[in-house]
């Protein structure tokens, strides 16, 4: 059984990116459960999709992931991966987008939230085990691609690469095309291979 968590803020993607996860697990023959749990998306509010995957040919038969079990998180924004974090599992990995999102509440404040200081923290939390946690630095690759809605496919190609999940690229790539809307099948395909360079 395999646990895995998306976190990000609404628009982000986080909801596709599930979607794209189970397609690709579902293709294997695994069986799959996902669920969301989103507040006001709408406005920038907190998305949580849980995937499920019997990659071991065991029936899924609850689609929520119980604190301290999940295999891997990924994260598209740093404070929601920081918020997420008792759902890692002690030999989890996390992988995390650098760029922040201001929430409202940050924007009225006269302590505005700096992602970088989120980032050093989740550092600090995992210096005894770096390698269960992956920073990516989406700002840079998003460049490459030239939107940044393509940020959903470079954090899954990052979370494939950890080999943390037995899905290959090329998985990723056929889920992709099966998912996302013709007119922008180029670009996510562009977003794997980005992802590559780091």
């Amino acid at each position: 059984m395999l646990n895995v968590m998306l976190t990000g803020v609404g628009g982000q993607g986080t909801v596709l990116a599930a979607k794209v996860l189970a397609q690709a697990a579902q293709e294997k023959g695994w069986h799959v459960r996902t669920a969301e749990t989103i507040g006001m998306a709408q406005r920038g509010g907190s998305v949580v999709s849980h995937v499920r995957m019997g990659n071991d040919g065991e029936e899924v038969f609850s689609p929520l992931i119980a604190h301290g079990t999940a295999d891997l998180i990924i994260a598209f924004e740093p404070a929601e991966g920081a918020r997420v974090l008792p759902y890692l599992a002690p030999s989890g990995v996390l992988v995390s987008a650098t760029t922040a999102v201001q929430p409202v509440t940050a924007a009225l404040s006269n302590d505005p939230y700096r992602g970088a200081n989120v980032i050093q923290k989740l550092v600090t939390a995992f210096e005894n085990a770096p390698d269960q946690l992956v920073i990516v630095p989406d700002e840079a690759l998003l460049k490459q691609v030239g939107n940044r809605k393509a940020l959903n496919t470079v954090l899954l190609a990052s979370a494939i690469r950890t080999e943390r999940l037995p899905l290959s690229l090329n998985d990723l790539r056929d889920a992709l095309r099966v998912c996302v809307k013709p007119a922008f099948v180029e670009l996510n395909l562009n977003a794997v291979e980005a992802a590559l360079t780091i």
